[in-house]
């Protein structure tokens, strides 16, 4: 079963993590369910966005791994317990990848992209139960500005949307100047949730994930951040005793290093 010939072959991984679950397998894997491996689903799930960001492909078929590991031991887990098995999970997202592409494995036809999309919205519509919201289907768990991002892209499927990029820059400018308004901490809080969910749809116009730019974001505030450490242990500088003058001075500086 686990002869290297074999091991690039789907079926091998799927023999491998039951025998992994067998009675006499592995008392870890033996051990988990669907909640204990959620925070195991969601760590290899980050890691493929991280491999992404870095456009390292060696690093992302080893992440992808580590993620379909995951999918088939929920699948195991399932089958374990006479709820599904993996084939049932293929044919389900197989069934529903010809369903909604009926311009390639039917007679519809488009022109673009932009109909393409429209077009799945409209079949995801008569699939939907009666009386449930298009937005249901997002998951609440996602990280909140992938979040808003999802249920502003769904809204404007439908046309719910500015007419131009100046109409989100003036919601920009009412949701400061509301922020500026705002007296008790909760307003502010309130406020400042608009103007985050503003800022995603501005990013959504420009074409930007806001997800990954904050990403970006943080990771060159550390490497800055950890380059003015450095500096301070170089000169035998203590952090907490610099002036702010001395703090700017330095950032300036690591930015210099870090940037080129």
């Amino acid at each position: 079963m686990t002869s290297p010939e074999n091991l690039h072959k789907f079926d091998t991984l799927v023999e491998i993590i039951a025998r992994l679950r067998a009675p006499d397998g592995c008392p870890w894997d033996k051990e988990q369910t669907h909640q204990t491996l959620r925070e195991n689903l969601l760590s290899e799930t980050y890691e493929v966005l991280e491999t992404l960001d870095e456009a390292d492909a060696a690093k992302l078929c080893e992440e992808l791994g580590d993620l379909l590991l995951q999918i088939v031991l929920h699948a195991q887990i399932a089958k374990d317990t006479g709820e599904f098995e993996i084939g049932d999970v293929i044919s389900s997202i197989s069934s529903k990848i010809v369903r909604r592409h009926p311009h390639i494995f039917g007679s519809k036809k488009v022109k673009d992209a932009e109909e393409v999309m429209h077009n799945w919205e409209a079949l995801k519509e008569e699939e939907r139960e009666e009386g449930v919201s298009m937005l249901e289907g997002v998951p609440e768990e996602m990280p909140a500005l992938a979040y808003a991002y999802e249920i502003s892209r769904r809204a404007v499927r439908v046309g719910f949307e500015w007419e131009n990029i100046e109409g989100v820059i003036d919601k920009l400018i009412e949701e400061i100047r509301e922020i500026k308004e705002a007296g008790s901490r909760e307003e502010k809080e309130q406020e400042f949730g608009d103007l985050l969910f503003t800022m995603v749809n501005f990013a959504r116009w420009q074409g930007i994930d806001a997800e990954v730019a904050l990403r970006e974001a943080n990771r060159k505030f550390y490497r800055r951040f950890s380059k003015v450490e450095e500096l301070c242990r170089q000169r035998g500088k203590e952090l907490q005793k610099l002036s702010l003058k001395e703090w700017d001075e330095l950032w300036e500086e690591a930015k210099k290093h870090i940037d080129i």
